[in-house]
């Protein structure tokens, strides 16, 4: 049998045909587009799911389920989103309406689980009992698996880390609180300092490299000017990474996993973030003497939403 992946994001959305290996075999995408009418973005779903499904050769009769990983919660008893904060989406019916354009049985989880389930199954966290993963990108997804299955905990939301309060009175989040740990660790949180530096500092080596225009700010700028020497970029991307390590140590903290993974855009900095990262852990943890969570690079890359969705769904059919 053969099955469908779709990977819903805040900047765009992927869908893939995926064997029982989790190779994809053909895959379709478009841009996201929050904001619009519900239905037309589930269209839109619908659609990339029967271009891959065309361009893959493969017929809709041998597609056993679909899965769909979204940036938010869901109900799959009644197949509803129930929450979506950067979708603008809340107690929607997503299974009823994607079911109109493609007709499968759907299962939906969110974004960060289905790729922390991908990277335990094929990927990086491969044999691992238990794993972490953490995406790190627009938002701060969380994935957290455990004897090769997903916990999302009794009421669905045990893996949102994003939303962990990390300052009190801190920056406040799109879900509504303040000082959510999305806010100090996410590729936003990221832009917002350098932005603060630049206004602080115009002669800074990142305002000089995007001509002053902070609205052309990225964090793939200041992570490069970091690598570069810079001192004050140097300067902001550790106080960054100082935040991330206190993320990984309320996870090890709380839940002890094998292993950690980081994924999301950036993450893409590789070994340069990673080793900055790890570096600073051992100062935070409370059992200095005692072994603590490997944290590695995911491998998978942008398809392990797509993948995971597709694996992940075909677990919960099997059930």
């Amino acid at each position: 049998m053969k099955y469908i992946g779709i990977d819903v994001g805040g900047t765009h959305m992927a869908a893939g045909v995926v064997d029982e290996e989790g190779v994809i075999l053909a895959k379709a995408e478009t841009p996201t587009l929050p904001g619009r009418p519900f239905e037309v973005m589930i269209e839109d779903m619908g659609a990339i799911a029967n271009k891959a499904l065309k361009q893959s050769g493969v017929s809709l009769d041998d597609v056993a389920c679909i899965g769909v990983g979204i940036p938010g919660i869901a109900d799959n008893e009644k197949g509803d989103v129930i929450f979506c904060t950067n979708l603008f989406w809340k107690d929607e019916p997503l299974r009823r309406e994607l079911q109109k354009h493609i007709n499968k049985p759907i299962w939906i989880e969110n974004d960060a689980t289905v790729a922390g389930f991908a990277e335990n199954a094929i990927g990086v966290s491969r044999g691992c009992k238990s794993s972490v993963f953490l995406t790190i990108g627009t938002g701060l997804g969380g994935g957290i698996v455990i004897d090769g299955k997903p916990w999302t905990g009794a009421h669905g939301v045990a893996s949102e880390l994003g939303h962990l309060t990390m300052v009190i009175d801190g920056e406040p989040c799109t879900c509504g609180k303040d000082g959510c740990m999305e806010r100090y660790c996410s590729a936003t949180a990221l832009i917002r300092m350098g932005k603060e530096m630049c206004i602080a500092h115009p002669d800074c080596d990142v305002n000089k490299r995007i001509n002053g225009k902070l609205e052309n700010l990225n964090a793939k700028i200041i992570i490069d000017s970091a690598k570069d020497g810079d001192s004050m970029s140097l300067m902001l991307f550790n106080r960054y990474t100082r935040y991330l390590a206190l993320a990984l140590n309320t996870i090890v903290s709380f839940l002890d996993p094998e292993m950690i993974v980081l994924g999301g855009g950036v993450s893409h900095a590789g070994e340069f973030l990673l080793n900055s990262i790890v570096e600073k852990i051992p100062q935070y943890l409370m059992f200095k003497t005692m072994p603590f969570a490997e944290v590695h690079l995911a491998t998978l890359g942008n398809d392990a939403g797509l993948i995971g969705s597709a694996l992940l769904a075909r677990e919960m059919i099997r059930e």
